[in-house]
């Protein structure tokens, strides 16, 4: 977004064109320019970052963030209430080069101008391993009669300007009107003619002109760094026949000159050193031969920014940009660097770049990218991919054998697309690959394939249960294991009496639970399936209508993540829903510690990951889509494999139709889960889900209850205690300590990210359930591709992420030279 700079509307000198607009940032955490100087790579470029704030906002609060040059920080950016920059010398060894904004403090990130412009290789030492940062450029002899020097003055564009603490040094300054054209010397620094035709001399001969770092900046420099300081000279007074100035220089008590030297008349000299001590003191001295004082017309310091992290591997890069515009993928953070260190593109787990190597991609999650047509060939330069998700998608034709030549690849999932053929054999024979391929209709998953054709009718209305029941013959897959014979047939279609309850459930005598339905027995079918059996009490607050809405949502809402529905009794005085029996019971009491070891880290992302599936089904899946009302960890049950189910439709509703959006009810929910903006609206949306979906993630990381009940009969809520924890980043204090660290921090904060966008005070801040679905199928990968990496003794760098939706903004320039 560009916005008009209030401050700047009229010139400032030099620079007023630079800071009459600037374009700021307030989506994504990272923000890339991309540029693409004609010069190309290996060639020594000066870059310029204006800033200038302005008050843009009306805020009148500046904003802070960090300033990257590829992989590397640059500076840490806290604007004044005028304007300021950062200049950096840099070699790049690609054809581009990333300058990228990264969220760090307080504000939105923002830029005035940025600046491009090519030095002579020959000036300025540098390699592909380091980078010069301008800490200083000064004209030492600024005579107050202009502002600054830069372009067309200095044919590279480096602005000269003053600094106010040389002056209380007490050299003397002055001037003279020679003619000394940097154009026709031999100085390849070629200094503008107004910074050489000034400079500042001591009061006599024998006096020296010192400096040193407090005096001047008025504090030392940073301790970490190296520095280049680079003092230039121009003897432009005409001294008399036989007279020179002989001079000495030495930097922190040591000379950097291997012998005294003579300057002569309009030719500029330039002398450079580097000192690794966290305060410069130099001393620009006369020798004994010399008859006159020492001079210095400019000075330059450039913190030393080396060894440098390397960039992501040039193959992956090509790869993963040309499967960036195979499926014209626009994610928001898909710029700059892929493997940028804690700031991946979003999907993409790297090993981490180091000073001797660089980064590759080891992990890829594109699922539910919206991606159509073939698996692409880019996917096998990919060398280093150890999972590669692309599941959820359009991916069309058949299953390509060069995803078998991946050498490290150990996950491969492709579940539901439109894949077609067979698997590749040479897949198969892959005896360490974890491969997921359900979902494909079409896709030949044994040998020899067989050509077979069936259609599954959509349901379009629950209002005749007669209907729904017919149809259930033909597509019923609700957890029992298929029959032959009449009796299985009875037990999908049948009504049952209350006998047949009676009889399941050994006259109720085997209680496993109790909510606001009723309690929750277990019961046997003549077949031997296990079930559970909800029997509605004559004292709930639900009725006949609740319990019709269950059974009608129930018969014809199928998915793997919600909780199946066997049959029902509806007697007068009775009613009873009969369901499929989930054997581990339900979440919270796992998180509660009752169930004796707690559950896992993984284990727990897997659960999150189920549940936010069977809520996608309800909210994208069905037409028109359904509202639980009433999520919750004791609604989320578990299976005998730990597979989890959303439970308890008693309390749902569907909307009327696909532009409703919401339901207008009675008070629903229950305490730490309900919707805070339900108790003023009345109104509970898809967001109401969300919602209570966060403060389940919560639970998952805390392993604590959403409320808890304190003496004075109030609450204390779980998403209250958390908050602050989490804007301090105390995240080792919010973490369940039942998990003894056995966790990926990346995937728990990324994990922690998620669920705090899902409890966003208000619904239009919340991320859709597709995009919570999205995001933590990549925690999972994180954390999968975190226990691959840690077998081979690696030690990945791995990126959180935030619930986005605005567009990706990555400008993309072909800078000439000049101006």
């Amino acid at each position: 977004m560009v916005a008009p700079n209030k401050r700047y509307k009229i010139d400032h000198p030099y620079v007023g064109r630079q800071l009459q607009t600037l374009r700021i940032f307030p989506e994504g955490r990272r923000n890339c320019y991309t540029l693409r100087p004609k010069q190309g790579k290996n060639q020594n470029y000066l870059i310029r970052a204006f800033f200038a704030y302005g008050n843009y906002d009306g805020k009148n609060q500046t904003p802070s963030f960090d300033l990257y040059l590829g992989n590397n920080h640059w500076a840490s950016v806290d604007p004044t209430t005028d304007y300021n920059f950062e200049e950096i010398i840099h070699t790049p060894t690609t054809d581009t080069v990333h300058v990228c904004l990264v969220k760090s403090g307080d504000g939105v990130p923002f830029i005035s101008t940025l600046e491009l412009r090519p030095l002579s290789n020959s000036i300025y030492t540098t390699t592909f391993q380091s980078l010069l940062r301008r800490y200083a450029r000064i004209d030492v002899g600024y005579m107050n009669t202009i502002t600054e020097s830069r372009y067309t003055d200095d044919i590279y564009d480096r602005m000269w300007r003053e600094d106010y603490a040389f002056k209380l040094q007490g050299w003397n300054v002055f001037s003279k009107s020679v003619d000394i054209n940097p154009q026709s010397t031999n100085d390849s620094y070629k200094l503008p003619s107004r910074v050489l035709q000034s400079a500042a001399n001591s009061s006599n001969r024998s006096s020296a002109l010192n400096l040193d770092c407090v005096s001047v900046w008025g504090s030392p420099f940073e301790y970490s760094f190296k520095y280049y300081v680079y003092f230039h000279f121009a003897e432009i007074e005409e001294l008399p026949l036989g007279q020179k100035r002989v001079i000495d220089i030495s930097v922190n008590g040591e000379d950097i000159l291997p012998t005294p030297m003579t300057l002569e008349y309009l030719k500029p000299r330039t002398v450079s050193t580097i000192t690794n001590q966290s305060c410069i003191h130099f001393s620009i001295s006369s020798t004994s031969e010399s008859d006159a004082p020492p001079i210095l017309n400019a000075l330059e310091i450039y913190q030393i920014i080396s060894p440098l992290i390397f960039p992501t591997d040039q193959t992956d890069v090509d790869a993963i940009l040309d499967i960036k515009t195979k499926y014209q993928l626009s994610k928001l953070d898909w710029q700059g660097d892929p493997c940028f260190p804690n700031y991946a593109w979003e999907g993409l787990i790297c090993s981490s770049a180091t000073i001797h190597s660089y980064a590759r991609i080891t992990s890829l999650n594109l699922s539910m990218s919206k991606l159509i047509g073939d698996i692409a060939i880019s996917f096998s330069q990919l060398t280093e991919l150890k999972s590669l998700d692309l599941s959820d998608n359009n991916l069309s034709g058949t299953i390509p054998e060069f995803l078998a030549e991946l050498p490290k690849l150990k996950v491969l999932n492709l579940r539901g697309n439109k894949l077609t053929g067979s698997i590749p054999k040479t897949l198969k024979e892959k005896s360490d690959l974890d491969m997921s391929l359900d979902g494909n209709p079409d896709l030949c998953l044994k040998d020899p394939c067989k050509k077979h054709k069936f259609v599954i009718p959509l349901i379009a209305s629950t209002s005749a249960l007669i209907v729904v029941i017919l149809v259930l013959l033909g597509i019923w897959t609700l957890g029992i294991k298929r029959q032959k014979g009449h009796e299985a047939t009875k037990i999908r279609n049948r009504e049952f009496s209350y006998s047949n309850v009676l009889g399941i459930t050994n006259n109720l005598q085997n209680l496993i639970g109790e909510g606001g339905f009723g309690k929750v027995y277990l019961g046997t079918l003549k077949n031997g399936t296990q079930v559970a059996v909800k029997l509605l009490s004559h004292s709930s607050v639900q009725g006949h209508r609740e319990f019709r809405s269950e059974v009608e949502l129930l018969m014809v809402v199928h998915h793997r993540h919600l909780v199946s529905l066997i049959g029902y009794c509806e007697e007068t005085g009775a009613r009873a829903l009969v369901y499929e029996y989930m054997a581990y019971g339900d979440l919270r009491r796992h998180l509660s510690g009752d169930s004796g070891d707690a559950l896992k880290w993984k284990k727990r992302l897997q659960i999150a990951l189920d549940a936010a599936c069977g809520l996608e089904y309800l909210h994208n899946g069905c037409k028109p889509a359904i509202v639980h009302r009433d999520l919750k960890t004791t609604n989320i049950l578990l299976d005998e494999n730990m597979e989890a189910k959303i439970a308890d439709f008693g309390l749902s509703r569907a909307f009327a139709n696909d532009i409703d959006s919401h339901v207008s009810t009675r008070p629903a929910g229950t305490v730490g889960y309900l919707d805070p903006e339900f108790q003023s609206s009345g109104n509970l949306t898809k967001g109401s889900d969300i919602y209570s979906l966060g403060i389940i993630l919560l639970e998952l990381i805390t392993g604590q209850p959403a409320a808890k009940r304190q003496q004075n009969y109030t609450f204390s809520l779980l998403l209250y205690w958390v908050t602050p924890k989490f804007k301090n980043k105390e995240i080792e204090s919010i973490v369940d300590p039942r998990l003894r660290g056995k966790y990926s921090v990346d995937s728990v904060w990324k994990f922690l990210e998620i669920a705090m966008s899902c409890t966003a005070p208000s619904a239009s801040e919340r991320p859709d359930i597709s995009q919570v679905v999205y995001e933590l199928r990549g925690c999972l990968a994180m954390e999968t591709s975190m226990e691959l990496v840690t077998s081979s003794n690696l030690h990945p760098n791995s990126s959180s992420s935030t619930v986005m939706s605005a567009s990706q903004f990555d400008s993309d320039f072909s800078v000439l030279s000049g101006r």
